[in-house]
């Protein structure tokens, strides 16, 4: 069994890969003051409760945009799993060609989504991932990554909303049954819905317009824990991929096995 960790900036998922299989995930809460030790007894539990013996996992991926908790984690595969764990980064071959400014700066996730779309859906291919930030990340047909943009996740926009206001409260997200809010918490709703649907399917066909591509030859994939809701409005986000993150750590694993 392999064990792939994606620690973003609110939540840690963990997936428990048989061969080719997911099968078990976990989210935690993203916490820098937990040691190793108390994220190890969680996953264990966790872990144990899904039937899964820790001692069936030969191998860890880790891919981190909390430069903080690669150590906390990979002294925790060190200890508990007896494995050297994988950190996605330099150095390590993802399959993805990048053809940015400065490699370097791009987050680890992103570069783990796009070779996960890339080996599903082939390229050219789009990402939208909808986490602490909402992101694009953009492969041309050449199957290179060559950048993307980031954007206010929709959860920090309503937090934003709410704390830089005397008396807008912080609002459920949800898709509300017509635009036009007919009360003060459907009318945030509705601002965030259908603003954040709008801006995506905008960056879309502006994406599509650079890359010159026919938009039937190009696959946009949706991930991200909000990435759901917007599937069934949205002009362009037709697929939505749950696991799409630690399939790719999956399949960068493999290669570098």
């Amino acid at each position: 069994m392999i064990l792939a960790i994606d620690i973003g900036n609110t939540n840690i998922v963990l997936g428990v890969f048989k061969d080719e299989t997911l099968i078990a995930n976990f989210r935690l809460a993203t916490d820098h003051f937990k040691t190793t030790d108390e994220y190890a007894s969680i996953i264990m539990l966790l872990m144990e409760k899904n039937n899964i013996d820790i001692k069936g996992v030969r191998g860890v991926i880790i891919s981190s945009v909390v430069p903080s908790l690669i150590y906390t984690f990979s002294k925790l595969c060190r200890k508990y799993i007896n494995s050297e764990p994988i950190v996605v980064g330099p150095g390590v071959k993802t399959g993805v060609k990048i053809h940015i400014d400065n490699p370097r700066e791009v987050g680890a996730d992103r570069i783990v989504n796009a070779a996960a779309a890339i080996n599903k859906y082939g390229a050219p291919v789009i990402v939208v991932d909808f986490g602490t930030a909402t992101t694009f990340d953009v492969v041309d047909k050449n199957s290179c990554y060559v950048g993307g943009l980031i954007c206010p996740g929709i959860k920090l926009s309503i937090k934003a909303l709410h704390t830089g206001t005397a008396k807008l409260p912080e609002v459920e997200i949800e898709k509300p049954d017509r635009v036009v809010g007919t009360n003060t918490i459907r009318s945030i709703q509705s601002g965030i819905y259908y603003g954040y649907l709008s801006m995506v399917d905008g960056i879309i066909e502006k994406i599509i317009d650079e890359l010159g591509c026919d938009i039937k030859n190009l696959s946009v994939i949706t991930t991200g824990g909000l990435g759901s809701i917007f599937v069934r409005e949205s002009k362009y986000l037709k697929v939505y991929e749950p696991n799409l993150t630690l399939e790719g750590l999956r399949i960068i694993y493999e290669k570098n096995c």
